[in-house]
């Protein structure tokens, strides 16, 4: 069979889709938060935007048909992603953290939890959020920490048919929800036991935002992705019913890896919209400034051989992310080294294009005459975020690679 990167007559028109809608829609969202200087702020006055995503299915998108969902592959989300994220960071990723959060549920959940959660999301996908609970405040990188000790230290005990859940949680993004009060559902990554190691107790539960304990504690601000909620959760003896764990204890570390490796392949779609956005600044300054100059600057061969090493590399991430996210499709997600060097890869790319366009465009990259600066404030956060690529994201391919019978090829193979 050849290797055909074409895109069907479908994928086509969902690109010139999100294109529009990153045109017409996503392209206000800069002007909108730019006054406000609080980040719980800009999160809420991004609702506007996230509803009409939603009404546009992009929502339904992220769940199989067979629930309510628009059933949409890994593959062709990343290539709406790529369109969205090249207008706007923010109100994609508010989207991404939605599937981030349902992703434990979608892939450990019972027919009966799928159904009713999904359901409840979709009943109304523009008004309610999901989140994932996985960062301690003594940070995540350690999650599955043999030492009991160590690791997370979030504690749900049973007492009778509920588990009551204690803890507290950073960057649980969407965490608060549009109200402030709370997403709509969390999942929450915890112990069942704080004296058995995390083979036998790192579990995940399902809480419901509003009830009783959840507490929002206050917003992280953050350098980039301005109009992101990255709020501190405090878990005050939250109780919800037995039946709210997903698996069983002791599978939280597999939840985990499962739902990271589908964000994994798909931030090398943001990374790619937002490098396009880069290139995009600094060739249309390229060829139409002079800079006090005779001809524009494009004529410079020192900077039209920068564009090209841009241009080259936007392409290399971009395949690199369609064959991660078709691998994922392919397998199952049983197959997932391609998505974690997406992420190690695009993102650090991303962070290089970015600086390198500012060195074309001069100082005015620095400033608020242009765009760039915000972009490469978007930027710096892809290598840090969503499993950090040095305390995570590297450590997983290590442990691939220590692992009796590794095949280094076998990522390579379409299966």
């Amino acid at each position: 069979m050849a290797i055909d990167f074409t895109p069907s007559p479908e994928q086509q028109a969902l690109q010139a889709a999100a294109r529009a809608f990153g045109r017409d829609v996503l392209s206000q969202v800069r002007a909108v938060i730019a006054p406000l200087a609080k980040p719980e702020d800009r999160f809420f006055a991004t609702q506007p935007f996230y509803a009409q995503m939603a009404q546009a299915g992009f929502v339904h998108a992220l769940f199989p048909k067979v629930y309510g969902g628009g059933g949409m592959s890994t593959l062709d989300f990343a290539l709406a992603a790529e369109e969205l994220t090249a207008v706007d960071i923010n109100v994609p990723t508010t989207l991404l953290a939605t599937g981030l959060g349902m992703e434990p549920i979608l892939g450990f959940g019972t027919e009966e939890q799928k159904r009713r959660w999904i359901g409840e999301i979709l009943a109304a996908p523009g008004e309610r959020l999901a989140a994932f609970a996985f960062t301690e405040v003594t940070g995540g990188a350690n999650f599955d920490c043999p030492d009991p000790a160590a690791g997370v230290q979030t504690l749900a005990r049973r007492e009778g048919d509920e588990w009551v859940i204690s803890g507290q949680k950073h960057y649980t993004t969407n965490g608060s929800g549009w109200d402030g009060r709370g997403a709509h559902l969390m999942t929450v990554v915890c112990r069942t036991d704080l004296t058995r190691p995390p083979s036998e107790s790192l579990s995940v539960i399902v809480v419901p935002g509003a009830t009783p304990g959840v507490e929002v504690k206050g917003y992280l601000d953050t350098a980039g992705h301005r109009a992101v909620c990255s709020p501190r959760i405090h878990f005050n003896e939250v109780r919800v019913p037995v039946g709210n764990l997903l698996g069983r204890p002791g599978d939280g570390e597999a939840i985990c890896w499962h739902a990271f490796s589908w964000t994994a392949a798909l931030i090398g779609a943001a990374c790619t919209g937002v490098m396009r956005a880069a290139f995009d600044i600094a060739f249309a300054f390229a060829k139409n400034d002079k800079r006090s100059g005779a001809v524009p600057v494009i004529e410079h061969q020192n900077a039209g051989y920068m564009l090209v090493d841009l241009k080259m590399r936007i392409e290399a991430a971009r395949y690199l992310t369609w064959k991660a996210c078709h691998q994922l499709d392919l397998s199952e997600r049983s197959s997932d080294e391609l998505a974690i060097m997406t992420k190690i890869y695009a993102s650090e790319l991303c962070v290089q294009v970015v600086y390198d366009a500012m060195r074309l465009v001069g100082i005015d990259s620095y400033t608020d005459l242009s765009p760039l600066s915000g972009l490469m404030q978007d930027a710096l956060c892809f290598p840090l975020y969503d499993g950090g690529n040095m305390g995570v994201r590297r450590r997983q391919l290590h442990n691939k690679f220590r692992a009796p019978g590794y095949d280094p090829m076998a990522a390579s193979q379409a299966r």
